[in-house]
């Protein structure tokens, strides 16, 4: 610096920062005019749930609940029978069905692959004549309001990679959750509740889950997942500790809210923003949260329609409730997820054990969705990462066996939400490890579930280190067989 310079250099430095802090809000004001100015025309300003950057779609789905069954269950004892198992079980999988196609570290080097057939009987149940494991009796139930796809598909062979690609379109951490999104894109319809709820079940093994998996990545941290858990406090660090009373949080936040204030007009730094609204939203939650998650209120017959399980907090069937509970109170995406679906060995009592946990509560939340008259519009989806294989990991035995990872297909169901209901989409082939028809990916899956929101997943974008991301990245085609046409009047 010049020595007659009348400014010291640390006041060059602020006046530089506050140049620059000054631009970019009124660039962002730009931007954001822009957005409203495009929205405007794909959101009617009379509808009150567009709230965010708007529809571009017809809605037929207003929420999303998210039975993410972590581990990945094994599809050729669930929901994709396939009888030529059982005639060659014990035999060598052909090369020629292989194709030289990747496996696991865990099965990659064993000197045999001997095909398995499932242990457990396969029947046709409803008008459809959907094909399902004895191991669901109930979800054979509710099967005419099942839409089945046997014909999904991944590139990741590992847990990690594998639930994170499902959450985030990536299977490398950093993105935003599916939930984020959704939340980023429409906002929220109660402002008292988070738009984006996640429970895992309790007291479950398997692999580990955490908390990017329902994380805002490089959107702002207002639209992350909030976990809620069993116990006293759902949500950590919400209640007042000892000694505070409500006017004093109330006004404590009041003072942090004005200090905050003070401190985004100076830096206009939307970190700070968002801290704002979360210390608020967790002041409304202090009232809102024992409301939706207090069950004592629910009659005696829900408990009897999800099973002994939902009066323990904490379990798959308690979260089933709690999330009709939010579903009802405007929670825009609802996760769940339920470990333990990982049966390298042992699958045969396992399974079943998972089953007995998930079934009843699965089936029951269709039925109480659909007995309230939400299910038309809530998206109900059931699967996990990737499948398994049809050939047993390790040593095959009359009493024991397990199944490996499988990315090359695997099943997964979803009802509600406008999807065709009493459908079986895509198939594979009679080894059950390649698909055979009506490939689905995992940015198709997104790309539909968006689509169902009345979102199109190529507009919904945010532009970070350069470009502009999305959900389904650069991939993703909307699955339009899998949707129910739209009545026509007249």
């Amino acid at each position: 610096m010049k020595e007659n310079s009348p400014l010291h250099p640390s006041q060059t430095s602020m006046l530089r920062r506050e140049f620059f802090a000054a631009g970019g809000l009124g660039m962002g004001s730009l931007a954001m005019a822009a957005m409203a100015s495009r929205d405007a025309i794909a959101a009617p300003a009379t509808d009150p749930s567009h709230r965010a950057l708007g529809l571009h779609l017809p809605q037929r789905a207003k929420r999303v609940i998210y039975l993410f069954q972590s581990g990945a269950p094994s599809q050729l004892d669930l929901l994709d029978h396939k009888p030529l198992l059982n005639e060659r079980h014990g035999t060598e999988l052909p090369a020629s069905v292989r194709g030289g196609q990747r496996l696991t570290g865990m099965s990659g080097n064993q000197s045999s692959l001997p095909l398995v057939g499932s242990p457990w009987k396969f029947s046709r149940h409803g008008q459809s004549g959907a094909q399902l494991s004895e191991l669901m009796p109930h979800l054979a139930g509710v099967a005419d309001e099942l839409c089945i796809v046997r014909s999904m598909h991944t590139e990741a062979i590992n847990h990690g990679p594998g639930v994170t690609f499902v959450q985030t379109g990536s299977m490398f951490p950093g993105r935003p959750s599916m939930g984020a999104w959704l939340d980023y894109g429409l906002g929220r319809e109660n402002d008292d509740l988070p738009s984006f709820v996640v429970m895992v079940t309790k007291n479950k093994g398997g692999q580990p889950l955490v908390s990017r998996l329902w994380g805002s990545g490089f959107l702002p941290s207002r639209h992350q997942g909030v976990r809620f858990r069993s116990g006293k406090d759902p949500v950590l660090y919400l209640n007042n500790p000892e000694g505070i009373d409500p006017d004093s949080r109330r006004s404590a936040i009041g003072a942090l809210s004005k200090l905050h204030q003070i401190k985004l007009d100076q830096t206009h730094d939307p970190l700070v923003q968002a801290r704002i609204s979360q210390y608020e939203l967790a002041y409304r939650m202090q009232s809102s949260i024992p409301d939706a998650t207090n069950l004592s209120d629910e009659p005696e017959s829900t408990f009897k329609l999800y099973g002994d399980d939902a009066k323990n907090p904490g379990t798959f069937a308690a979260n089933c409730v709690l999330a009709r509970r939010l579903a009802e109170r405007g929670v825009r995406f609802i996760q769940l997820y339920h470990p333990g679906w990982d049966h390298h060995g042992g699958i045969q009592n396992g399974l079943p054990r998972q089953c007995r946990e998930t079934d009843q509560p699965s089936a029951a939340l269709l039925a109480d969705l659909k007995q309230r008259g939400m299910l038309d519009d809530t998206l109900v989806i059931w699967g996990g990462e990737f499948g398994r294989t049809n050939y047993c990991q390790g040593k095959l035995s009359p009493n024991s066996f397990g199944r490996d990872h499988h990315p090359r297909c695997f099943s997964v169901w979803m009802a509600g939400g406008g999807i065709r209901p009493g459908m079986t989409y895509g198939a594979t082939d009679e080894f059950g490890y390649n698909i055979a028809e009506n490939p689905v990916h995992i940015h198709d899956l997104q790309a539909t579930i968006l689509h169902q929101l009345g979102i199109d997943h190529e507009r919904l974008t945010f532009k970070y280190q350069g470009r502009n991301f999305r959900l389904t990245d650069v991939h993703g085609k909307v699955q339009h067989a899998l949707i129910d046409p739209i009545p026509t009047v007249g």
